[in-house]
């Protein structure tokens, strides 16, 4: 027996690992999800049933995930290569895109980047809101705004993603500089602009999947929707918003880590790039309420303001004109192609709030439309996050509030859709219905493309445009129901996994009761606290007679 024994401990080639935990209640998609078993099939089949979960040391859940999103920003680069081919010869600077003949459109490779180096001044090496132009006609003519004075125009984007454009730029610039010294390949300067900002934006955007990873819980594989999502196959290079995106789930990730400080400074850098993660604040607010708990929020937003404050103050305070024409160009822009509106006007010939405005006058009558559709929305989000019988997960109500200023905003631009992609994976725990809309929502480019080209036999009209934009919208309304359904019916919710979980994104309202406040009104509260409270009032009032015989 006992040379038995001392036989055992010789049976494997190797020596038994210390630790034998196992990761058992991570979710596993190939056992879980009829989409994740069919890719699962590709690879090898489902993980064994008596794997050890989480001991990988080199394929990590999240490196894998990384490697799929190499994958797809690759496909979205090769989307835009159409477009970086140049024309001209001579230097970098003499070179320029070849876009002749609407390539953009009918390649399909559109991307708001390579005109921007040229239309602001970029390319003459000026710094962004300093430099000023005037806005010229379609025939190349000045054109004047509606109260008689010259359109005059500066970079139109928030200060971090200005300077972002400055710096691509000034990398652009060193290179062709260097061209001209050493034997390095002579390329189009804005082509160098181009792959230097998308480079940034592929790191923003895997940031973007690592912090999603963080903040899904034990559902850890859901984050490869974000790294696989075909949104960003179009998008990702379209425009610099990958930038707002990493900054907003980098402060989601320290917050549900309980770093409100940090979290205020990733969120105030995200607003300083876009300001859609400012929007985080008021679903944090009203579950602040809901729990009592108001301390760490407080903290989160005084140091988002002043982040977003000390990265602005410096153009504020030397280039004002400039660093105002964010807000003044929202403010006079009018209903975009891509907003609800502008579908109404395709089908029924309506000419809009705003009829009858001169060159840059402000629609006033839409913008008003526009605040209170939003305000109306909100409202009706904070009623059901007072009233649900449990507290509903941060990501929920972040989902339903983006997703309901993209709709009744008058501008949605197609990039606006990653804004959607790391909130919609975290408050929608079904992968099915989330590539469905992911796809219908990437396949709006086509048409979109294609009713912007200008050549009459090949470009597509109006009404097929806008009913693929109307499918998306239909498609998001979906998703915001299905995340309402989940929220009064938490059992229903994949995330809690049957009450065992409450909320990977709470931070400091996970596991937390509730406590609002004496000042909230009884129809704000949820079902159970009305309950309680109304018990408690008749027991009052059925002690207070007896008290008084006495």
């Amino acid at each position: 027996m006992t040379g038995g024994q001392q036989g055992s401990t010789t049976i494997s080639p190797q020596p038994l690992a210390g630790d034998l935990r196992s990761a058992d209640n991570r979710d596993c998609p190939s056992h879980t999800d009829s989409l994740g078993a069919a890719l699962a099939d590709v690879i090898g089949g489902p993980v064994g049933r008596h794997a050890l979960i989480g001991r990988g040391r080199l394929m990590t859940p999240v490196r894998v995930m990384f490697l799929i999103a190499l994958v797809f920003l690759a496909l979205g680069w090769s989307t835009k290569a159409a477009c970086l081919q140049s024309s001209g010869t001579g230097t970098g600077d003499q070179r320029v895109a070849n876009w002749d003949n609407q390539r953009a459109y009918y390649e399909l490779c559109y991307s708001d980047t390579v005109p921007l180096y040229g239309a602001e001044l970029l390319s003459q090496g000026k710094f962004p809101y300093k430099s000023s132009w005037i806005e010229s006609g379609p025939d190349g003519t000045p054109q004047t705004r509606y109260d008689g004075k010259p359109a005059v125009r500066y970079m139109e984007y928030p200060v971090l993603t200005g300077v972002y454009q400055y710096v691509s730029m000034a990398l652009a610039k060193t290179y062709t500089a260097l061209s001209k010294l050493v034997p390095l390949p002579v390329i189009a300067e804005v082509v160098v602009f181009f792959d230097v900002a998308a480079f940034g934006l592929a790191l923003a955007w895997l940031a973007t999947v690592w912090a999603t990873a963080g903040l899904s819980g034990r559902r850890v594989w859901d984050a490869a929707l974000v790294a696989a999502s075909p949104v960003l196959i179009f998008q990702i290079f379209t425009n610099f918003d990958a930038l707002a995106t990493a900054f907003a789930m980098g402060g989601l990730l320290a917050w549900a880590r309980r770093r409100p400080v940090l979290a205020g400074v990733l969120l105030g850098l995200g607003a300083a790039a876009k300001l859609y993660p400012l929007l985080f604040l008021g679903p944090m607010l009203v579950l602040g309420i809901r729990t009592g708990r108001l301390g760490a929020l407080a903290r989160t937003a005084g140091v988002a303001a002043a982040t977003w404050l000390l990265v602005n103050l410096p153009v504020l305070v030397l280039f004002p004109r400039g660093w105002s024409e964010f807000f003044r160009l929202n403010t006079r822009r009018g209903d975009d192609m891509d907003s609800l509106y502008n579908v109404v006007k395709s089908y029924t010939g309506w000419r809009g709030f705003d009829p009858k405005l001169g060159f840059w006058e402000p629609p006033t009558v839409l913008n008003t439309m526009v605040l209170v559709s939003f305000v109306i929305c909100c409202a009706a989000i904070a009623y059901v996050a007072f009233t649900a019988p449990q507290r509903p997960r941060v990501a929920q109500l972040l989902f339903l509030v983006v997703a309901a200023f993209l709709l009744t905003n008058k501008v949605w631009s197609p990039q606006f859709s990653l804004w959607l992609v790391p909130l919609a994976v975290l408050a929608v725990p079904h992968r099915r219905i989330l590539l469905a809309w992911m796809t219908i929502d990437a396949l709006v480019w086509v048409p979109r493309m294609y009713y912007l080209y200008g050549n009459p036999n090949r470009s597509l009209p109006e009404q097929v445009f806008t009913t693929t934009v109307l499918l998306r919208d239909i498609a998001v309304v979906a998703l915001c129901a299905l995340v309402i359904w989940q929220i009064y019916r938490p059992d229903e919710d994949l995330v809690r996994w049957g009450g065992r979980v409450d909320d990977p994104a709470g931070g400091a309202f996970d596991r937390a009761p509730d406590a609002p406040p004496d000042w909230l009104p009884a129809w704000l509260r949820p079902a159970g606290l009305r309950r309680a409270d109304e018990r408690h009032a008749d027991t009052e009032v059925a002690a207070e007679p007896a008290s008084v015989g006495r």
